[in-house]
């Protein structure tokens, strides 16, 4: 079996199909690299693609101690995986804790990220709840060790941002949910008491966010409600982000809706490859405004709109 080694000597199990421009998929609390199949046979029509396990998820190692599942164990793994298969850049496809290990990618090693996707981005952010939301991790973990991954699947299963999946594809979302059983217990334990309940929310980030030139596309199901806020603040700050709400659909977008994320991502990935999706223009716009000033009339009181030609000069009358 293909194991790649991180810094502190525990294996991560990983698969990869197709040649191409790399991308490597990072999986959500409740996944492994199983459910990236969609995406791995997908893009790997044109791209190298890699999924892994995450650290204490099987085949990957299960280390012991909680000490060692911290989100900066998380994001620098992806690296280790990639250092492994000596791949010196890769788009960063994330759902959830996946996508918070790409951000942090994005924020701390962003010589290594052609782009980032930041699918369910965010939950457990706020900061009001912060606290709240850390205990309710602490509680999950000891679950976890008293009952077993089993009985907690099925609570999990029923939670308000997955159920668009089990109505959308019960077939999926019990295949999901079975394999979710089957994690190791200690594992997932250990990763809600470190990673999910010690992570930085990504509220007090906003300085590092500004200065994050990756190309990046955010993408929100409408229904997944603790990942809506982070998102609209991540699309605020993140200066080359592109921002996709997903119609009636909760978690967990790479399997819920398939076909359009895919479509998405791939759409993303081709402009990102060409250079065609660019930083915020916003401010761009304020400077030409400035400089032409001639070329805007002053808003009269029920005018919401007006244009700029891209020629105009001082003392042009410009029709609206």
């Amino acid at each position: 079996m293909p194991y790649a080694v991180t810094t502190d000597n525990v294996r991560l199990y990983f698969e990869e199909a197709g040649s191409g421009t790399p991308i490597i998929f990072l999986h959500e609390f409740a996944a492994d690299y199983t459910n990236w199949e969609p995406q791995m046979r997908y893009f790997s029509r044109g791209h190298r693609c890699i999924a892994y396990s995450a650290r204490g998820y099987t085949p990957s190692d299960v280390p012991p101690s909680a000490d060692v599942y911290t989100y900066i164990h998380f994001y620098t793994d992806a690296l280790a995986v990639l250092d492994h298969l000596k791949i010196a850049k890769a788009h960063f496809v994330g759902l959830s804790m996946g996508s918070y290990s790409s951000l942090q990618i994005g924020l701390n090693a962003p010589e290594r990220a052609l782009s980032l996707t930041l699918a369910g981005v965010g939950s457990g952010s706020s900061l009001e709840n912060l606290d709240a939301f850390r205990k309710q991790f602490r509680d999950n973990a000891e679950q976890y060790e008293t009952m077993g991954a089993a009985e907690v699947a099925k609570a999990t299963r029923e939670a308000p941002s997955r159920i668009p999946f089990l109505l959308k594809d019960p077939r999926g979302h019990a295949d999901f949910y079975d394999a979710l059983a089957r994690h190791d217990a200690k594992g997932s334990a250990n990763t809600l008491r470190s990673f999910q309940g010690g992570r930085p929310s990504i509220y007090t980030l906003t300085d590092k966010i500004r200065k994050v030139a990756t190309p990046t596309l955010i993408i929100c199901g409408d229904e997944d409600d603790n990942c809506i806020e982070p998102s609209l603040f991540l699309k605020k700050y993140l200066p080359a982000s592109g921002l996709s709400i997903f119609p009636k659909s909760g978690h967990v977008l790479n399997l819920e809706e398939p076909s359009l994320f895919n479509e998405t991502v791939e759409r993303f990935i081709a402009l990102a490859e060409a250079g065609r999706w660019p930083r915020a223009t916003q401010g761009r716009w304020r400077v030409n405004a400035k400089r032409h000033s001639g070329a805007m009339r002053s808003l009269e009181p029920g005018i919401s709109r007006f244009r700029v030609r891209a020629d105009a000069r001082p003392g042009m009358t410009v029709k609206t």
